[in-house]
């Protein structure tokens, strides 16, 4: 695919991804966006990206300012050393997609670019190289600690004490910094499948084979929960004692409730059983994507600057936005994607109330979610068949007529449909991915699994 760029940062093919381009983007967003005068850089462990790294190094030291080298490191430790420094920071990272693609992911100071940084951006691209004396590059190695620190602090180290984990080590970034912040909270941790090459996990989306193995580890080693993350480490993946993968919105939900959150700001796909919860006062529907999250935050924090506001996605990716208590100290606001706190909070509420992780999930309100893609489908072909859905009433009745009647159209983002029997699919093509993908809510997991297989494979027949 030919490079793309939004608010999710710029992404394509590792072939198309030139040096040149890659220094354009830079100097473009330098030009464009406050840096306080640092550029924080981490990457991730796809084969391409010290390379990427190296070009973003020395095109911010062109610029005449400070290029500061954090390595590799997950994207919300990133986020979380340049905001404490008051610094930008630049993610060299594809986040899940394969590892023939790449992408830069674009902070501010304040922390993740908005829609009016990314116009800023393109407008900017094109400019030579300045003509100013270089800044220097600066190695950093103490992002990772601070970031387990953040946690433990917040935490203690009982607060998974008893627990037997495994952490799925793939080629997450964050695979040391898991197995380091797990331990000192007390847990027994169990590497398993690391990976020398890169392996694209998307926590939304989790093939059956690897389900199958996650099923399998957490038998063979007596596991209390299977933990792991997406590449860049901003999304979180957590099972229950068998290996059920649980669904980041529902990860969301008990975070939420755990850490005394009120005001929830979601994606419109996001399982609807919060407005069943009594621990939420208000809940906000966004578009899909964390800078529709972030912008519904805050709009929420200018109305009343002490409301305990919260986001996440279906992905998991967890934004808090107040100071919350955890249980041994303060847990600071972290306004960017986060896949620590929505695998350690709900574990150690688990623990704290005798309850199995499992447990603790069949508590919530009945409503399930199933959410999966298709990939290497055009991104316009995509847009055109959501249009005709979208505008005539025929055709979109007889996709689905297998669901029966549409009660409901809401176009938020991309189509979500609610039927007569309280049944929800939802289609959206990908932004930055040649993807199209497919939500589905229902009153049981198996209705969600069958509904979800029913319309990828009805997709599948018209897209490829």
């Amino acid at each position: 695919m030919a490079p793309k760029f939004g608010t999710s940062g710029l992404r394509g093919l590792v072939v198309e991804l030139t040096p040149e381009l890659v220094a354009d983007y830079t100097r473009a967003f330098i030009r464009a966006c406050p840096t306080g005068g640092t550029v924080m850089v981490g990457q991730d462990y796809r084969p391409s990206s010290p390379d990427i790294a190296e070009v973003v190094l020395r095109t911010i030291a062109a610029e005449g300012i400070t290029a500061v080298d954090l390595g590799t490191l997950p994207t919300p430790a990133l986020a979380l050393a340049s905001l404490t420094a008051g610094a930008a920071a630049i993610m060299v990272t594809g986040s899940h997609i394969p590892a023939d693609r790449n992408g830069l992911k674009f902070y501010v100071p304040t922390g993740e670019i908005t829609k009016h940084d990314e116009g800023a951006i393109l407008s900017a691209l094109g400019q030579p190289p300045a003509e100013t004396a270089p800044g220097r590059i600066e190695v950093r190695t103490d992002a990772g600690a601070r970031y387990v620190e953040r946690y433990t602090t917040a935490f203690g180290d009982a607060a998974l004490a008893g627990l037997r984990i495994g952490v799925y080590e793939h080629s997450s970034v964050a695979r040391e910094i898991l197995k380091e912040t797990l331990t000192a909270l007390g847990a027994t941790v169990v590497p398993l499948g690391f990976s020398d090459t890169f392996i694209p996990v998307d926590t939304e989306a989790v093939d059956p084979e690897t389900r199958a193995l996650f099923r399998g580890w957490c038998a063979e080693h007596g596991l209390d929960a299977l933990v792991s993350t997406d590449g860049d480490a901003d999304r979180p993946m957590v099972t229950d004692a068998s290996g059920e993968v649980i669904p980041g919105d529902i990860l969301g939900a008990l975070t939420s409730r755990s850490l005394g959150a009120r005001v929830l700001c979601v994606p419109v796909s996001a399982n609807s059983m919060i407005r069943q919860m009594p621990d939420f006062e208000r809940i906000v529907a966004t578009k899909i994507g964390s800078p529709f999250v972030i912008a519904a935050m805050e709009a929420q924090l200018a109305a009343d600057p002490t409301a305990p506001v919260a986001g996440y996605e279906p992905n998991g990716g967890y934004l808090l936005g107040f100071t919350a208590q955890g249980p041994a100290g303060l847990l600071a606001p972290l306004m960017t994607r986060d896949c620590l706190l929505p695998i350690i909070a709900p574990l150690a509420a688990a623990k704290a109330a005798g309850l199995s992780l499992a447990d603790l999930v069949a508590a919530l309100p009945p409503r399930f979610t199933a959410a999966d893609r298709l990939t290497e489908i055009p991104t316009e072909k995509a847009k055109d068949f959501i249009a005709t859905l979208r505008d005539d009433p025929g055709p979109r009745d007889a996709f689905f007529a297998p669901t029966g009647r549409i009660t409901s159209v809401d176009l938020t983002d991309g189509l979500r449909l609610s039927f007569a029997d309280g049944t929800v699919v939802h289609l959206r093509p990908s932004g930055n991915a040649p993807e199209f993908r497919c939500y589905v809510e229902a009153d049981s997991k198996q209705a969600a699994a069958e509904v979800l297989a029913l319309y990828l494979d009805k997709l599948a027949a018209r897209l490829r």
